[in-house]
C-alpha cells in the first residue's frame, strides 16, 4: 500500500509541462510519461484502463451492487503551468509544521513567511510539502492524481466497500485551456463527475470564470534614433501605451470574488514589432462580453492614433461559467458537501478564480463540479500542500462514491 506522499513525489518528479504553442495532443510529448505510468498502475490494481491517441487515460472500476446507481467519475490532469519550470523539482517536506516561516533552500533568501501567506498558520502541525524555490512543485494537479489514484488502491484493496461504477479519467493540456477538448464524454461513460482540481482544503466549486484569451500585435517602425523625430514608431511604447488603458482596477492583483479582470501574462518585442499576450476572465457573461470589447477599443484607439495596422488582437474564447449547467442537477454538489462533512471538513462553496476541465465537461454534457485538492500558491516557486489536506480529499472521493451507492 503505497502512501499517499510517496505516490505524490513519485508524480511530480516526472516534467509534464504543457505547451501553449504547440498544435499537438498532447501539446508536449513528456506528459505521455506520466499518462502512460497512471495507466500502467490502474491495470496492475486490477481496474480496466487505456490511454488513447490524445493522452486520454479512461479506466473503469465496476460496481459491485444488486442494484443500478449512477456511474460517477473522478477526473485530474497532468500537465503543469508554463508559468515555471516543471523539471527537476526538489520537494522539502517539513513534519509537524511550527508556524514560521519555511526558508526555500534552492534560492538564497526565499521563504514561504506566513505574515504574507497566512493561510499556513491554518496548518500548524501538519506535514507541509513545499518547493526549494527553483521550481514549481505540480500540486496543481498532481495532488489530485494522487488523491485518486489514493482512492483507487483503497477500493480495490476492499473488496467489501459497496459502490456503483466507479470511472476514472486522466487529461493533458488543461494548463493551456484545451484539457478536454477531444475527451469522449460517451466513452467515458459516467453520469456525473469531480474534478479534484481546487485549491485550500474544504473549497468545493460549481462556477467558473468565463474566459479568452487576447493576443495584440503592434507594428511599429524602426528609423536609426538619431534621425528618428517623426519617423519612428517604437513598438514596445505603443503596446505599452495600449496596456495602459485597459482598467486599472481590473488587474488580477487588485480583483477577488466575482471580479473579473485582464491580466498581460507575457510581452516580447523589439522597436519593429511586439507581442503582447492576455487573458480576460469574468464570471458575468455580459461583463465578459464587455472585457472583449474594451479590449478591441484600445486597438482601434491605438490604430486611429499611430494609423490602420499598427494594432491587431486576436481574441480566442477558453470555456465558460458551467454554473447553469451543474445547478440542474444540484444534488451532485450536495453529495460532494456531505462528502466532506463525514470526512471532517468543513465545505466552503465558492466560484472559481479560474477554469477547470469541468467548466468543459459540463457543457459537453457530464455535470462536473469541482473538488480541492489541497495544494496553495499554484503556478509558481510559492506553491506547497498539506499531506494531510491531500488524504482529506482522497477520503472524500471514497465518502461521495459511498453517498452514491446509496442512491434509490
Amino acid at each position: 500500500m503505497e502512501k499517499i506522499l510517496d505516490r505524490f513525489l513519485r508524480y511530480v518528479s516526472v516534467d509534464t509541462q504543457s505547451c501553449e504553442d504547440s498544435e499537438s495532443q498532447p501539446s508536449t510529448q513528456k506528459q505521455l510519461n506520466l499518462l502512460k505510468m497512471l495507466c500502467s498502475e490502474l491495470n496492475a490494481m486490477g481496474v480496466e484502463a487505456s490511454v488513447d491517441q490524445y493522452g486520454y487515460v479512461m479506466g473503469t472500476i465496476p460496481s459491485n451492487l444488486d442494484v443500478k446507481v449512477p456511474a460517477v467519475g473522478f477526473i485530474a490532469h497532468v500537465d503543469t503551468a508554463p508559468d515555471a519550470s516543471g523539471a527537476d523539482i526538489k520537494p522539502q517536506i517539513i513534519p509537524d509544521y511550527d508556524g514560521g516561516a519555511i526558508a526555500l533552500k534552492g534560492v538564497e533568501g526565499l521563504c514561504l513567511d506566513p505574515g504574507e501567506f497566512p493561510e499556513l498558520l491554518a496548518h500548524k502541525g501538519e506535514t507541509i510539502v513545499t518547493t526549494d524555490g527553483t521550481t514549481l512543485l505540480g500540486a496543481d494537479d498532481k495532488a489530485g492524481v494522487a488523491e485518486i489514484m489514493d482512492a483507487v488502491q483503497y477500493i480495490c484493496s476492499h473488496p467489501e466497500f459497496k459502490h456503483g461504477e466507479i470511472k476514472i479519467g486522466f487529461t493533458p493540456d488543461e494548463e493551456i485551456g484545451r484539457g478536454v477538448v477531444k475527451f469522449d464524454v460517451s466513452r467515458f461513460g459516467a453520469d456525473y463527475a469531480y474534478t479534484m482540481d481546487g485549491g485550500e482544503v474544504g473549497e468545493l466549486e460549481f462556477e467558473n470564470f468565463n474566459a479568452a484569451a487576447a493576443t495584440v500585435h503592434i507594428q511599429g517602425r524602426n528609423v536609426h534614433p538619431g534621425y528618428a523625430k517623426g519617423k519612428m514608431k517604437n513598438a514596445i511604447r505603443i503596446g505599452m501605451e495600449l496596456n495602459s488603458l485597459l482598467p486599472l482596477d481590473q488587474k488580477p492583483e487588485y480583483t477577488e470574488g466575482y471580479e473579473g479582470f485582464f491580466h498581460i501574462i507575457s510581452f516580447e518585442g523589439t522597436v519593429e514589432e511586439a507581442t503582447f499576450s492576455y487573458i480576460i476572465r469574468d464570471h458575468s457573461m455580459d461583463l465578459y462580453e464587455n472585457k472583449k470589447k474594451v479590449m478591441n477599443r484600445c486597438v482601434d484607439f491605438i490604430n486611429q492614433k499611430y494609423g490602420d495596422g499598427t494594432a491587431t488582437v486576436e481574441i480566442r474564447h477558453q470555456y465558460y461559467n458551467m454554473r447553469k449547467q451543474v445547478e440542474p442537477h444540484y444534488h451532485i454538489v450536495e453529495k460532494a458537501m456531505e462528502a466532506m462533512r463525514m470526512a471532517g471538513v468543513k465545505p466552503k462553496v465558492q466560484p472559481i478564480r479560474g477554469g477547470t476541465d469541468g467548466a468543459n465537461l459540463s457543457f459537453m454534457g457530464l455535470p462536473c463540479p469541482n473538488i480541492f485538492a489541497g495544494g496553495l500558491n499554484f503556478h509558481g516557486k510559492m506553491e506547497w500542500i498539506p499531506v494531510e489536506s491531500m488524504k482529506k480529499a482522497s477520503d472524500v472521493i471514497i465518502n461521495i462514491i459511498s453517498l452514491f451507492a446509496k442512491e434509490k
